[in-house]
């Protein structure tokens, strides 16, 4: 098809190190002279950055060791608390850390004061698969993805969906049922659209017509009411975990940290020493991407400032 070829040209472009930019776009995405650095290593496996700006410090995960980490500027890598293989994190509009455990398989969210709040584990009576990765939504609604990758045993759902939770009421609403393995999950700026990455086919997919499905990052319309509307556009490629900036730039990861317009065309491609699992922004200004890439943690500084987490507004 014309689209995929037009993909395939641009993503071709930037294995060669050259930046794509829109019109509105400096050439590069990231900071005049800025390099890659790394900031923690040996651990087993990082993914779910967040930024706590209260603190000045980020948390995120190492799943296989089931420990929260948190890193901050002059006292670099310490452990924050263990977890249950927590994924994903997300700051709740409180400013509350929430996650996905894979091992527990449900969300929790961390109090003030330590405290742990399970605020869902079933649907319709069925224990989820493994939480993968959430994002928040001003009205406070928790929407989450909910692949096998940390289930152990055989799961009790139809299949891999993306949920919509309600903290205040507890309601557990599958708001998409047709992806093989919905993965990273981020809302547009304005909330007016909802991205959802599906790494694709997988014979773990209960239903043997999900197995070829391809993998696509799926951008859909969001009403003002919070209710999902029609998908607007796929790019046809995989991520995990992803964010944006406050201009609406997508900002994946998959092989290397590769930014694409809200229209869905190619910005750039940023290269990281370690394949990267997640990303999120952080400092002061909010230019500091951090990305969490399989054993260690690193951080690049780039030109757009990032979306302040919900926890923030």
């Amino acid at each position: 098809m014309r689209t995929r070829f037009l993909f395939s040209s641009l993503l071709a472009a930037c294995a060669f190190g050259a930046p794509l930019a829109g019109a509105d776009e400096p050439k590069s995405l990231v900071e005049p002279g800025a390099k890659v650095k790394k900031l923690a290593g040996d651990m087993k496996f990082t993914e779910g950055p967040v930024w706590v700006a209260a603190d000045k410090k980020l948390i995120f995960s190492d799943i296989p060791n089931s420990k929260l980490m948190q890193w901050k500027e002059g006292d670099g890598l310490s452990v924050y608390r263990e977890s249950e293989q927590a994924n994903g994190n997300v700051l709740d509009l409180e400013g509350r850390l929430v996650s996905c455990q894979h091992k527990a398989r449900n969300l929790v969210r961390t109090e003030k004061d330590g405290k742990i709040t399970v605020l869902a584990d079933r649907f319709d009576g069925k224990r989820f698969n493994s939480p993968n990765d959430v994002a928040v939504r001003s009205d406070g609604t928790l929407w989450f993805t909910d692949p096998p990758w940390g289930l152990t045993e055989k799961g009790e759902l139809p299949g891999h969906f993306v949920f919509k939770l309600d903290p205040k009421t507890g309601k557990v609403e599958a708001v998409i049922k047709d992806l093989a393995m919905p993965n990273g999950i981020v809302f547009s700026p304005d909330e007016s659209r909802l991205y959802v990455a599906d790494t694709g086919g997988n014979a773990r997919h209960p239903d043997p017509a999900f197995h070829k499905l391809p993998a696509g990052i799926h951008c859909y319309e969001v009403g003002k009411d919070g209710v999902l509307g029609k998908k607007l556009f796929t790019i046809p490629e995989g991520s995990d975990g992803m964010k944006v900036d406050a201009k609406g730039n997508l900002y994946t990861t998959h092989g290397k940290v590769k930014v694409y317009d809200p229209a869905g065309k190619l910005l750039e491609a940023i290269a990281v020493p370690e394949g990267p699992a997640n990303l999120c922004f952080g400092g002061d200004d909010y230019k500091t991407l951090f990305i969490t890439a399989r054993t260690s943690l690193y951080s690049v500084r780039v030109v757009n400032p990032g979306l302040k987490p919900g926890g923030m507004k």
